[in-house]
């Protein structure tokens, strides 16, 4: 009875070393079967969370990156119809008009460089190839969709303005500026949605992750003191069986 007893005071010391070692008070499903199918699903939560989380960093990120362009293709804007209002004033002339259409096509140029050109992880964003990008900012995989706006000339509407022949419409560029002002406030609106979710998604993770470590965390202090009175115990057992032993050798001795 007493070898038993070493030997289960031996596992429980070994059991106390192994969650110490580890920080865990769930090592195996012996240790708490419930507890532990329970952490498991609080951590698959945790973890999507934490990618959705980063999902929704990610759609942030490709906004900014749109939003960056359209504000260039503003300034591109701005400055067509600053020419266009010039070449409308008679005092100019054909050749004059001739030199406004030079830099409004290389301003062209540079809205259609950027309609192309941005993209973000090989992605164009504002050519109309990204017309419904799906976000998967829950856990489950769902989320929002989000329009990226096509900024290219043909579809702003403004691929064939000139004004060389004095003959043109000045509202096609006050409706292309319409256009790209209302795909920014979009933009924005999808970013603000998006920080929103971003902080939620981080939020609930930390509060799951709380939750889970109450479940399957080891309380140290009590486990430190667990150890140490469990300590004694060895102690005094193997004191005990060592005093038993010797007695049991004396009495050999007298019968000799």
């Amino acid at each position: 009875m007493r070898v038993n007893s070493i030997s289960n005071s031996n596992k429980d010391i070994y059991n106390i070393y192994s969650k110490l070692s580890s920080g865990k008070r769930i090592n195996k499903a012996a240790d708490d079967a419930a507890g532990l199918a329970i952490a498991k699903k609080m951590q698959r939560q945790e973890n999507g969370l934490l990618v959705s989380a980063q999902n929704a960093k990610d759609g942030m990120g490709v906004l900014n990156v749109a939003d960056g362009a359209m504000g260039g293709m503003m300034d591109y804007l701005q400055r067509i119809r600053e020419l266009a209002l010039r070449a409308s004033n008679g005092i100019y002339s054909d050749s004059d008009r001739e030199t406004f259409q030079t830099e409004i096509d290389s301003l062209k140029e540079g809205i259609q460089s950027l309609a192309k050109d941005t993209s973000l992880n090989e992605q164009t964003l504002l050519d109309g190839s990204m017309a419904d990008m799906h976000l998967a900012t829950n856990p489950k995989g769902g989320g929002l969709n989000i329009s990226m706006a096509n900024t290219t000339l043909e579809a702003l509407g403004i691929a064939d303005f000139d004004v060389r022949s004095g003959n043109f419409d000045l509202s096609v560029i006050d409706k292309a500026m319409d256009k790209i002002s209302g795909a920014r406030s979009n933009a924005g609106a999808y970013t603000n949605r998006l920080t929103y979710t971003y902080n939620y998604n981080l939020g609930a993770a930390e509060e799951t992750t709380r939750s889970r470590s109450s479940i399957e965390d080891l309380d140290l202090p009590v486990a430190i003191s667990e150890k140490k009175k469990k300590d004694i115990l060895m102690q005094y057992r193997n004191m005990m069986l060592r005093n038993t032993m010797n007695q049991r050798s004396s009495v050999r001795m007298l019968f000799r």
